[in-house]
């Protein structure tokens, strides 16, 4: 049965729509299984690489996950003891933290208030305690949010028992899906849809698993630099440092930011702040300069703003499964956009006006 453009762009739009109405009705259960098969994205260059060596597929695959989840677990294991540690050294400094910044913000605040009305003084109350609420509710909501998109402890079960066995299925039967997947292409568009999936998978590839490395190493940068200048939370700050580099600019501006304020809440010592600012100076050349170069390079065609805002809006729409697809789904759409205003240069439509001028 042959279909018109008209049906089959009809057909293709249904089933778009569908599949992200299903995606976003079963995003509570969802976060094992795109965790897994992003875990197996990843991991799939080596497990090709272990299959040319002579390796079966299954052979490869398995020890392929035993290592990766392995040293997760290994890590883990080694890491929260030391986090949790950090944790309660610092909620009982917390009183004093305070105490040291009032003392420290007191004679600005005396200075502001001399050159200040009543007036002014009034209404610079009421814009602070609107902005505190503001931010009270926004992170409320982002945390409710992040609880119901898969961080309870459910979701955390399902998690770290579900997903390895999704990561070995998909591990070991990736090829197999692509290849099936080929088969279902439209004859007449094969090509043209095969060379656009490839543009596909080296912007993801590009970004994902150059961009996971450099977040990798730099967890490891911060989190032992910033532990060794005796900075509170410094392992914890600088393992959400690195990891938050997966966000260009956004990680690094927060973890300084915490940082310094922690430096000056522990007593501001010069020799501290000094600490800390050499390690992100470090840091930012590191990933600038040497790691996302040789990593990433200019494969990604991402621009950051668009990757910002593609990680908030899946954030928003899907929860923590939405932030886990936002960068796929922005690629996906940057390569169709790019495919898009190719061919409508070469159309009528964007030539047929001046067409039109000189006929006339």
């Amino acid at each position: 049965m042959s279909m018109s453009s008209g049906q089959r762009l009809r057909f293709w739009l249904i089933g778009g729509t569908v599949f992200l109405v299903l995606l976003y009705l079963l995003r509570s259960v969802m976060l094992p299984f795109v965790a897994g098969m992003a875990v197996a994205y990843f991991l799939d260059p080596l497990a090709d690489r272990m299959e040319r060596a002579g390796l079966s597929r299954t052979l490869a695959t398995g020890i392929i996950c035993l290592v990766f989840f392995g040293i997760m677990g290994l890590g883990l294991t080694l890491l929260a003891p030391i986090i949790q540690q950090q944790v309660v050294t610092f909620v009982h400094k917390v009183p004093a933290y305070a105490e040291a910044l009032q003392t420290r913000a007191m004679p600005l605040l005396e200075e502001v208030y001399r050159h200040l009305s009543a007036d002014d003084l009034e209404k610079l109350r009421s814009s602070v305690g609107s902005y505190a609420g503001t931010a009270v509710g926004w992170g409320m909501g982002v945390l409710k949010g992040v609880l119901s998109g898969g961080i309870a402890v459910m979701s955390i079960l399902s998690l770290l028992f579900i997903t390895p066995v999704v990561t070995f299925y998909m591990l070991r039967d990736w090829d197999h899906m692509i290849a099936k997947v080929d088969t279902w292409l439209p004859r007449h568009h094969a090509e043209v849809i095969r060379f656009e999936l490839r543009e596909i998978d080296r912007t993801i590839a590009g970004f994902v698993r150059g961009q996971a490395t450099v977040c990798m190493v730099l967890a490891v940068f911060y989190g032992v630099g910033l532990t060794l200048t005796g900075l509170d939370l410094g392992l914890m700050i600088g393992l959400g440092t690195g990891l938050g580099a997966f966000v260009p600019y956004v990680g690094m501006l927060i973890g300084l930011i915490a940082s310094v304020g922690l430096a000056l809440a522990q007593g501001g010592e010069w020799h501290l702040l000094g600490g800390v600012g050499i390690v992100f100076l470090v840091g930012n050349v590191l990933e600038g300069n040497f790691l996302t170069p040789k990593l990433v390079g200019d494969r990604v065609g991402l621009h950051p703003v668009w990757i910002i805002f593609s990680l908030l809006a899946g954030g928003a729409l899907f929860g923590f499964v939405g932030i886990l697809l936002a960068v796929p789904a922005a690629s996906v759409i940057g390569v169709l956009t790019r495919f898009a205003l190719e061919n409508y240069m070469k159309s009528s439509l964007y030539d047929g006006i001046e067409d039109d001028y000189s006929k006339s």
